[in-house]
């Protein structure tokens, strides 16, 4: 076989190999989300009796109702809750993490790269190791048991300041800066009319990061809340389905509010999908 040939086929196979290994990766994302949708149209009946990924008899609207009714409505009270936590405070944790990023890239203080680093070793900080002292901190403060407890530490995350730093450097040039100050605009005007418009795809990619790590937040509620009307929807149906063994009519409701809590990821990328993208491909390149 000559060479070009055997070029080629070399060529096919690899691209063969990867086209396997990305549908595999992309079976291995999506079954989880098809048997939630074949398993919240299942009464407690079929669930028992029917394989994961079969249908039965159409149970759908009935696990809906029975969801938002069980125990007078807490449902809604969980939602309203997780659309709160991850709304507002990637929303604001965003603005906070896009200023404090653009303030390290551009601004020239004393102790700017001793401040990166320590942001930089934040990163590797898991946050579940700091559940315990916001505990303690949350405890002094008597906020423990409140909606602050949660809100309030979800408003920093060192990662999106690093990624915020690096959108501020790739997108923001300084002659652009320099002229507004020579304009008269202070440092609020200015980031707020100039910078942060440049670094919208960043700011809305710190913001995905953001709403997704909230939304999914579990520990932290864990720790800070026993009141069940405060409680994320995560949390929520975590207790629910620690019933489920002993009470099995828990099952539906458990999967149905699971496929629930996966539409709003689900609808925040598609609708923010091109604004993340390109904040991906400019902080790619600093």
């Amino acid at each position: 076989m000559s060479a070009p040939i055997m070029g080629a086929a070399s060529r096919w196979a690899s691209r063969g190999a990867v086209h396997g290994a990305l549908l595999l990766a992309t079976l291995y994302s999506v079954l989880p989300l098809i048997w939630l949708v074949t398993s919240a149209t299942k009464s407690v009946a079929d669930f028992s009796a029917t394989s994961a990924f079969q249908f039965a008899d159409f149970n759908l609207f009935t696990n809906l109702t029975e969801l938002f009714a069980r125990e007078d409505g807490v449902f809604w009270y969980w939602i309203r809750n997780s659309l709160l936590y991850a709304g507002l405070g990637a929303a604001l944790g965003a603005l906070i993490c896009t200023a404090c990023g653009y303030a390290i890239a551009k601004l020239d203080f004393p102790g700017r790269r001793l401040l990166f680093s320590v942001t930089l070793a934040g990163v590797l900080v898991p946050p579940t190791a700091l559940a315990l002292p916001l505990y303690l901190l949350a405890s002094r403060l008597h906020l423990v048991n409140t909606f602050w407890a949660v809100f309030l530490p979800l408003l920093t995350n060192p990662f999106g300041v690093y990624l915020a730093r690096t959108f501020a450097d790739a997108s923001v040039p300084d002659e652009v800066l320099a002229a507004a100050r020579l304009d008269g605009a202070g440092e609020p005007r200015v980031f707020l009319t100039i910078a942060l418009p440049m670094m919208l795809p960043g700011f809305v990619t710190v913001l995905l990061f953001q709403y997704v790590a909230i939304w999914n937040n579990f520990f932290l509620p864990l720790v800070m809340l026993t009141d069940p009307e405060l409680f994320p929807m995560t949390l929520g149906i975590y207790q629910w389905s620690t019933r489920a063994l002993q009470f099995p009519d828990y099952n539906p409701l458990v999967i149905t509010g699971s496929l629930l809590a996966v539409v709003p990821l689900i609808t925040a990328f598609v609708v923010l999908q091109r604004q993340w993208r390109g904040g991906l491909s400019a902080g790619s390149v600093e």
